[in-house]
């Protein structure tokens, strides 16, 4: 498994154009006696195993793509890609679902059938979502479906999930403050879009802290901010744009009204007009109670009792894996990546997915296919 991830790392490639990592992952599945289809959701490629006769079937799933950013490691297998990177170990993740289907090709201890769900573009740019609207879960009919992510604060051989939400929703907003611009040794004259955009920036801040119940919780940040050219005048607009997370529908909803009206009132207490679009990226991760039984199930198998966290705290950032948990049950489940070599946080320029961690991914999944579709006691 390490020749396949230290290739795959070698050579990154992002979303949607995932051209020779999903060749490799086809050409694998197929000299190993695996049904394959390709090109589902631009790139992705799903693999089917069938053994028995029962008709049970789950999904299992694993990342395929590449970050927008500059790797600053100097090891042998860096990425030979200008400002393309493998910084969130989704190499690591297509090769543990490799060597899991290569073992379940060869040693064929389960009754139902397998689907390998190799999936393109999940860094923000929609690969579920593609693959759902190319007929997923029509095309490859499946009970429930799997995902799993490494995790560098988790030491190597260890696991941890929670039941129900586990990772965040995400949304972003653009606002656009237009008022009237003019030299600044004149302001009576002028309406200062920066002032207006300041009480706005305030007061956004406040609704998490008095519009949220206390129980629940929510980030709002104001990560970008632009307005004017000069020193002496007094733009005519000023722009701001950041991002909204949340567990709960009802509090993003509270969030994303807050914010039309608090835009609306502040417009028209300093005679400006303010403009505010909210888009929603992901929706929030959410773990369906049976499924996450099973995971750590599964998991303490590989693992031991000690080394899996069956309760873990939901962290605030996102996963598009939402999107099929949402359509499906199932459970996502986070992998000990430890803190050795590249061992520092996903998305860092010098991370690097452990290769001591595959083995623990690879038998995660072959225990969940052989746990789950365990013989003689299928439908």
């Amino acid at each position: 498994m390490k020749s396949w991830r230290r290739d795959i790392h070698a050579h990154p490639e992002l979303g949607f154009q995932e051209q020779r990592t999903a060749k490799i992952v086809a050409d694998l599945l197929t000299e190993w006696g695996i049904e394959i289809e390709t090109g589902i959701g631009g790139t992705g490629v799903v693999g089917k195993l069938t053994n028995g006769s029962s008709q049970r079937a789950i999904g299992l799933r694993a990342d395929m793509d590449a970050l927008p950013m500059q790797e600053l490691n100097e090891f042998p297998h860096k990425s030979t890609v200008d400002g393309v990177f493998h910084g969130c170990g989704h190499d690591g993740h297509t090769t543990m679902l490799l060597g899991a289907a290569k073992h379940l090709a060869e040693n064929r201890n389960f009754d139902g059938t397998v689907y390998f769900v190799f999936q393109p573009a999940e860094e923000g740019l929609g690969g579920a979502l593609a693959m759902m609207e190319d007929g997923l879960f029509e095309r490859f009919p499946m009970d429930e479906i799997y995902g799993l992510h490494n995790f560098p604060s988790i030491p190597v051989g260890s696991f941890a999930i929670t039941p129900g939400p586990m990772m965040a929703a995400f949304a972003t907003f653009d606002i656009n403050v237009r008022g009237v611009g003019g030299h600044g040794a004149i302001p009576q004259h002028c309406v200062d879009p920066v002032v207006v955009a300041a009480a706005l920036m305030q007061n956004i801040q406040t609704v998490i802290s008095r519009n949220i119940d206390p129980l629940k919780t929510g980030v709002i940040s104001i990560t970008k901010i632009h307005g004017g050219d000069a020193y002496n005048v007094i733009p005519n607009e000023v722009t701001l744009s950041g991002g909204i997370r949340y567990f709960e529908k009802d509090v993003g909803a509270t969030i994303k009204q807050r914010l039309y009206e608090l835009a609306e009132g502040i417009g028209k207490a300093y005679n400006a007009n303010i403009d505010i679009d909210v888009n929603e990226n992901f929706i929030a991760l959410v773990n369906d109670n049976n499924a996450t039984e099973k995971a750590v199930s599964v998991a303490r198998s590989i693992a031991g009792v000690e080394q899996v966290e069956p309760q873990m705290q939901p962290i605030c950032g996102s996963e598009d894996f939402a999107f099929f948990l949402e359509k499906k049950a199932g459970a996502y489940i986070f992998l000990g990546n430890g803190d050795g070599e590249g061992g520092c946080m996903i998305h860092h320029p010098e991370y690097d997915f452990n290769d001591d961690a595959a083995v623990y991914g690879a038998s995660y999944w072959v225990a969940l296919v052989q746990q789950l579709l365990a013989t003689g006691t299928g439908r």
